[in-house]
């Protein structure tokens, strides 16, 4: 069985996208078979893969609204070693044209049912807002990924997203859960951070990643070069940080797969 994550955060800038790209690229590199899922019109997690989001040749778009198969909106050469569906500014329309379908928060679920046994892993990357298309990762994700900076505002945020998610579960997807909490951009010489974390960890215990991702040049520099960091600088914290991560994730569900079957 196929698991599908939702990487989601309300507030903007904690390191979202750049988790969704590089934690794809990571668990691809274990030769596992990766679906990265681009759902924000800005179409930065596309970029991040490599290919021009004003030249893709299908989108999100197409999937939702369209109602193409999967496979023909699948781009599956990307510099991270994944498929790909992208998004760009089209992506903005799925909004409003949503509005007009049936089920319109299910149309991802949908989309994914007959092919999510293909992937080990799905990861969406969703929008920094609670729109429809956020609303349509959390109907078809297995559990929510929560990037977050070590600092005062985003323990409020989160508090914020962990009721959004108990709500959606209630009235769309009774199985979503928190798959987990990461720490990112994280310095430890901050006393603030080390504070913080403190109390993510008392609040969250498990739920909270061993791995945290350090602040890191070569993290920011990468998209520009169309790269997830392994391929731009495997010696560097960043891509060393993912892949230990994308590590932490494989075993951990290896574990939950193996107590199911007993």
């Amino acid at each position: 069985m196929g698991k599908t994550i939702a990487i989601a955060n309300q507030k903007g800038g904690v390191g979202k996208t750049t988790t969704a790209v590089n934690l794809a690229a990571s668990m691809a590199a274990t030769k596992r078979k990766i679906l990265l899922i681009d759902l924000d019109p800005q179409g930065n997690a596309t970029v991040g893969s490599g290919v021009d989001k004003y030249d893709a040749p299908a989108t999100s778009y197409e999937l939702l609204i369209d109602e193409k198969p999967l496979p023909e909106v699948i781009i599956s050469k990307t510099s991270g070693k994944y498929d790909l569906i992208a998004a760009n500014s089209d992506v903005t329309a799925v909004e409003i044209k949503l509005m007009e379908c049936f089920a319109r928060e299910l149309r991802l679920r949908n989309a994914l049912a007959e092919y999510k046994n293909n992937y080990d892993f799905i990861i969406i990357d969703c929008p920094p807002s609670l729109n429809m298309l956020t609303v349509n990762a959390m109907a078809a994700a297995d559990s929510v990924l929560v990037p977050m900076q070590c600092e005062y505002y985003a323990l409020e945020g989160i508090t914020a997203l962990k009721d959004t998610i108990e709500k959606l579960a209630a009235v769309v997807n009774p199985n979503l859960r928190i798959e987990g909490v990461l720490r990112t951009m994280y310095d430890p010489r901050n006393r603030l951070a080390n504070d913080v974390s403190e109390q993510l960890k008392k609040h969250f215990g498990e739920k909270v990643y061993r791995t945290v991702i350090p602040r890191n040049v070569r993290l920011a520099e990468a998209p520009s070069f169309g790269e997830p960091v392994m391929y731009y600088d495997k010696t560097s914290t960043g891509a060393k940080a993912y892949l230990a991560l994308a590590g932490e994730m494989i075993r951990k569900s290896e574990k939950e797969k193996s107590k199911q079957v007993a």
